[in-house]
């Protein structure tokens, strides 16, 4: 039989199996389980459909693959916007082709059907990620039988490819996690994390980093960086060109940071109470101490500024205020607005985490590295495994991705607490809802001076939900509104010349962000200026650098900066 015979052949089939298609759709849709995500989420939610749309998009779908279908391979050979089937290899294989525009066709049909549910926001939003994870793995690319470009690379290479492909499966299957970035060419204190300093003071929790001044003469106020435990703190000093501490050090302001010890089991029981009290609270009294000032600046990014938050609120309750003001990146304070992460937390996901380390335990690195991969898994997951193992190829060098699979564990009770208090019950814009280090917390006491930076595509913290921390602290504000993402947006030196940034001078904070924007101006390039501009009016005169680091015998150069705890691998 010819290929078009066959081909005519199987058009009396194929209504049979389109009609059987649509049918497995909607029963993957409506199947226990799509729209809970996690075994402790509350029981599923039953879901149906408008009749009228369901009808319209069954139609619709019916129609589509018919004439694709109809048309055959060859029609489907072309350019493709999807950029995984792009390529030339694609372009010129039409059974390739085929089976990206099948896949296509697939993809626009759940995803209009997990619109047209009719459910509760969560529910909905719960069910469209599951989809798009599916959807994500099932891609044509992710298998050798189906990419062009793997096949072709294979005979180039006489199956060398797929050797290499199977050594990088087994070196990342060894090492616990996929591959971004070609791991060895980097090394902590080395060629990422290299900001001249040392540490000056440590606990089981933290080591203190002080940085070798850059300038004569420094602010009187010493600066404290507070970064988020779930993370190492070089994301802030990946290279001397696009390192902020470098950067804040260049604007004499005497630099500290605060580098997380990496918890094993010794630190498994340790508390939210005891990453304020002990570390938070702690570093903020050392770096008063070392700088022999009755005030401090203080920054805080991501969790490190909830943490940093946190411990300004305990700190106020007790009638202290030893921080001038503070800066938040990219922080949740107002947890009304989680984004992508809330289709994880109810309160059956939060007790089972409570059940498993409430009382003791370590939330593995790995394991919410691999959460935060999933939240965009085209680009975080898939991308790496047709490049690494599909085609055999080693990723390339890139500093940011290499951080990125650096990862640090966090103790459970930590992290339990963490997730009920504020995803789950936002209570820490609650006036006396949270007690914390044996203190009643109200922001409204919080009167400080703050800088307030969101970014506009950023999916950890929205932009909005940046925004909402104006609407909470009390004290004189200013905030910035920066392009791109979560990372991307913050690490964004002035001489890159990239981006933009939004501001509005008039002094005034409306209920929502798309309010304050009406007011506000886009800036050509970084956001650090402005907020070097700001912080300088809040650091004093300047006096001085200090020949020396530390104070005395209790805080003297304990090793060279980046120190052990960095070092240390989950």
């Amino acid at each position: 039989m010819n290929f078009d015979a066959g081909w005519a052949d199987g058009a009396r089939h194929w209504q049979n199996m389109v009609g059987e298609g649509w049918s497995r759709m909607l029963a993957t849709l409506q199947a226990p389980g799509v729209g809970t995500l996690a075994p402790a989420m509350q029981p599923h939610t039953p879901v149906s459909f408008d009749r009228a749309k369901l009808e319209e998009l069954q139609r619709q779908y019916l129609q589509e693959a018919s004439t694709l279908f109809a048309q055959g391979p060859t029609a489907a050979a072309g350019a493709s916007a999807d950029k995984r089937f792009a390529g030339e290899d694609w372009a010129h294989n039409p059974l390739a082709a085929y089976a990206a525009a099948i896949y296509g066709l697939q993809s626009r049909t759940f995803s209009a059907l997990a619109d047209a549910v009719q459910a509760d926001d969560k529910t909905r939003a719960r069910i469209r990620f599951a989809v798009d994870q599916w959807l994500a793995a099932m891609a044509p690319s992710n298998f050798l039988a189906f990419n062009p470009e793997a096949q072709h690379k294979a005979l180039e290479t006489q199956g060398e490819s797929i050797a290499r492909g199977m050594a990088n499966l087994l070196h990342d299957m060894r090492q616990g996690h996929i591959s971004m970035t070609d791991e060895s060419r980097f090394q902590v204190g080395r060629n990422v994390a290299t900001t001249e300093g040392a540490v000056v003071f440590e606990n089981e929790l933290f080591q203190l980093l002080e940085y070798k001044p850059l300038t004569d003469k420094v602010h009187e106020r010493p600066f404290l960086m507070v970064p988020p435990c779930i993370n190492k703190y070089y994301i802030l000093d990946l290279q001397p060109a696009n390192s902020l501490i470098r950067y804040a050090v260049s604007q004499g302001q005497r630099t500290f940071v605060v580098s997380w010890r990496n918890p094993d089991e010794t630190l498994a029981g340790k508390t939210w109470d005891n990453y304020t009290e002990d570390a938070v609270i702690t570093a903020i009294e050392a770096v008063r101490e070392i700088g022999g000032t009755p005030q401090i600046n203080a920054l805080g990014f991501c969790v490190g500024g909830t943490m940093l938050a946190s411990a300004l609120a305990v700190l106020a309750a007790r009638g202290q205020e030893p921080v001038a003001s503070a800066t938040f990146l990219t922080t949740l304070i107002d947890f009304s607005n989680t984004g992508i992460l809330d289709v994880f937390i109810d309160e059956g996901f939060v007790r089972l985490r409570e059940m498993q380390m409430g009382a003791g335990g370590l939330m593995k690195g790995q394991d919410m590295a691999s959460t935060f991969s999933f939240l965009r898994p085209n680009d975080l997951v898939w991308n790496y495994v047709v490049g690494n193992y599909l085609k055999g190829e080693t990723p390339p060098a890139f500093d940011l991705l290499y951080w990125n699979s650096d990862c640090t564990n966090l103790p459970g009770p930590y992290y339990a607490w963490y997730l009920r208090n504020f995803y789950l019950e936002n209570r820490l814009i609650q006036p006396g809802a949270l007690t914390v280090c044996g203190e009643k917390l109200d922001l409204g006491q919080v009167k400080l001076p703050v800088y307030i930076y969101g970014s506009r595509e950023d999916h950890i913290v929205p932009i909005a939900a940046a925004y909402a921390s104006t609407q909470t602290l009390p004290g004189k504000k200013r905030f910035v509104m920066g392009a791109s993402g979560h990372i991307a947006g913050v690490i964004n030196p002035p001489s890159a010349g990239k981006r933009s940034h939004w501001l509005r001078e008039d002094g005034k904070f409306p209920a929502t962000l798309q309010d304050w924007l009406a007011g506000a101006t886009q800036q050509p390039g970084s956001w650090w200026e402005d907020w070097a501009t700001w912080l300088k009016g809040h650091a004093g005169k300047q006096v001085p650098a200090p020949k020396a680091y530390g104070r005395g015998r209790k805080f003297k150069a304990i090793e060279p900066a980046p120190g052990r705890y960095v070092q240390q691998k989950a």
